[in-house]
Order: structure tokens, then C-alpha cells, then sequence
């Protein structure tokens, strides 16, 4: 088992738009970051609409910015998002 990680979302909900990368962003195996989306309340809102949102701020706060040296960027989503919000390829 891993450390548990607190979601974008969450961190969202509970500071506001006051979000810096390091509060989302965690070092994970092999000098991999991590991040975990996270999703609304069950019943309350679409998947894939927090996962939208969730990019949106890793971009804005500079995640995937040439200085960060990132290889690769992997997607971990939900194959059955019921309101189709990745219900197709990238």
C-alpha cells in the first residue's frame, strides 16, 4: 500500500482558487509525480466533467510546462463515465 493522496477536487472544495501545484502534486516510484483527480459526490455530478476540470488547473498552474522535464503524461480515466465524458479517444 501507498500513502493516500489528497484529489484535486477535494483540494479544490476546500481552498478554493487559492491551489499551488505542490498541494496537488506528489512524487511517486522511480521520480514519477502523481496526481489524483478525484470526482464529485456519488449521484451529484459528472465524472468527467471534474476530470476536465482537473486538467484545466494542472494547466494552468504550469504541470506540464517545458521546465518540469516531463517525458511521458499517462491518463488513468474511468472506462464507463455514464455522462460520456471520456467515452472516447484523446
Amino acid at each position: 500500500g501507498g500513502l493516500g493522496q489528497k484529489t484535486v477536487l477535494d483540494t479544490l472544495r476546500e481552498e478554493g482558487e487559492d491551489v499551488d501545484l505542490d498541494d496537488v502534486l506528489r512524487p511517486g516510484y522511480s521520480a514519477t509525480m502523481c496526481t489524483e483527480s478525484g470526482g464529485p459526490e456519488p449521484g451529484v455530478g459528472c465524472a468527467g466533467r471534474g476530470i476536465i476540470t482537473s486538467i484545466n488547473l494542472l494547466e494552468q498552474l504550469g504541470a506540464y510546462d517545458e521546465d518540469k522535464n516531463l517525458d511521458y503524461v499517462f491518463y488513468d480515466v474511468l472506462g464507463d463515465v455514464v455522462c460520456g465524458g471520456f467515452a472516447m479517444p484523446m
